[in-house]
C-alpha cells in the first residue's frame, strides 16, 4: 500500500515539474521586445541556439539555371520560409551595397526606439545631401516618421538623425550596426555610416547573404518595417515641431511586379545598382538581394519569374518597367 502512494507522488511531481517548465518556456518566447538583443526569428530552423535563432540561407545547389546571366556582381533568392536558397552568384563577395544598409539603420532604431520618439534634425544631417527626406535644421521629427523618410524616398538626413537620436552620434550608431550583424552571426559585413554614402578611402561593404540575412530578420520581427516598406506614398502633414513631408516609396517593382511588397533599393558610384525585395505569390514567399547590376529591375524580375517557377508558380505582369 506503502508503495502505490509513494508512486502515485513521484508520478504527481513529474507531472507538475513539466508543467511549470512547459509554461516558462512558452512565456520566455511569447513576444518581442524593442530592447532584446536578439529577438526571436520564426522560421524551418529551430535550433535556438543559433546566433541569427532560427534562420540562416542554406545552399542546396549551386547550378545556374538555364537562360539566367545577370550582369550583378551579386545575387541571391531565398525562400523566405525555409532558408532555401533558389539562386545564387558570388552570395559571399564582400560588396558596396549603397542604400541598402539603410535596413540595418531600421532595424537598430526599431529595437533601440519607440515608434512616438522625437528626434530633432542637426546640422550635419540637414546638410548630408544626396537623397533626402527635406529636413532642417531643428525639425523635431517622430522614429515613425524618420523611417517613412528612411525607406521611402532613402533619405539619408533621416538615416543620420536616426542615429544621433538612437546612439548620440553616428559613429557611436555604426559601433552598434557592426555588433549587430556580429550578433546575427555574419561575418562578412563592415558598416561605416548609416547612411550608405560611399567615403573616399574608407570601404564599406556587405554580401547578398548577409543583407538577406538582415532584411529577412527585419521583416520578419517589426510589422512596422513591413508597413512602412510596403508604403507607396505618405503624406505627413505639418505640425508644431516641423513642415509637411511628401514621400513616395522609390522601391522597385513594388507597383508593377504581382506580390512585391518592399524593401530597398541603393545606388553610388562604387556600388552600383543594388535591391532588395520581397515578394509573396501562390502561397510563396521570396526574399532577394542584387549587388552591383547594371539592371536591377529587370534582373530581380528574372530572379522572381526563376524563383516563383522553381515552385510551379506563373507570375504574369504585363507592362513592367524595366528602367533601373
Amino acid at each position: 500500500m506503502i508503495s502505490f502512494i509513494y508512486m502515485g507522488r513521484l508520478i504527481a511531481v513529474f507531472f507538475l515539474v513539466v508543467i511549470v517548465a512547459v509554461g516558462y518556456f512558452k512565456f520566455s518566447h511569447s513576444s518581442v521586445s524593442l530592447t532584446s538583443p536578439i529577438p526571436k526569428v520564426y522560421g524551418a530552423n529551430t535550433d535556438l541556439n543559433s546566433p541569427a535563432n532560427n534562420w540562416f540561407p542554406k545552399i542546396v545547389s549551386t547550378k545556374v539555371p538555364y537562360g539566367l546571366n545577370l550582369s550583378a556582381k551579386s545575387a541571391i533568392l531565398v525562400n523566405y520560409d525555409t532558408g532555401e536558397v533558389v539562386y545564387s552568384k558570388s552570395p559571399n563577395a564582400q560588396l558596396a551595397a549603397a542604400s541598402t544598409i539603410k535596413i540595418m539603420t531600421a532595424l537598430l532604431a526599431l529595437e533601440n526606439k519607440n515608434l512616438t520618439d522625437t528626434i530633432t534634425v542637426s546640422p550635419k544631417a540637414a546638410t548630408i545631401g544626396d537623397d533626402s527626406m527635406g529636413t532642417t535644421e531643428g525639425e523635431k521629427l517622430t522614429v515613425k516618421e524618420l523611417l517613412y523618410g528612411l525607406m521611402l524616398p532613402s533619405g539619408n538626413d533621416a538615416a543620420v538623425t536616426l542615429a544621433e537620436g538612437t546612439a548620440g552620434t553616428e559613429d557611436a550608431f555604426v559601433a552598434k550596426m557592426n555588433q549587430r550583424a556580429k550578433d546575427l552571426g555574419l561575418k562578412d559585413t563592415l558598416f561605416i555610416n548609416a547612411s550608405g554614402l560611399d567615403v573616399d578611402g574608407q570601404d564599406q561593404f556587405t554580401t547578398a547573404y548577409d543583407l538577406v540575412t538582415i532584411a529577412r530578420y527585419t521583416w520578419e520581427n517589426y510589422p512596422e518595417f513591413r508597413n512602412i516598406a510596403s508604403t507607396d506614398h505618405i503624406l505627413i502633414d505639418a505640425n508644431v515641431t516641423h513642415k509637411s513631408f511628401d514621400l513616395y516609396n522609390e522601391t522597385n517593382l513594388l507597383t508593377t511586379y504581382p506580390g512585391v511588397k518592399g524593401i530597398k533599393p541603393g545606388f553610388t558610384w562604387n556600388a552600383n545598382w543594388c535591391l532588395v525585395t520581397y515578394a509573396e505569390n501562390g502561397g510563396k514567399r521570396l526574399i532577394g538581394v542584387i549587388l552591383g547590376s547594371e539592371d536591377r529591375r529587370g534582373e530581380m524580375k528574372e530572379l522572381l519569374d526563376y524563383g516563383f517557377a522553381y515552385y510551379g508558380i506563373r507570375v504574369s505582369h504585363p507592362g513592367l518597367d524595366l528602367q533601373k
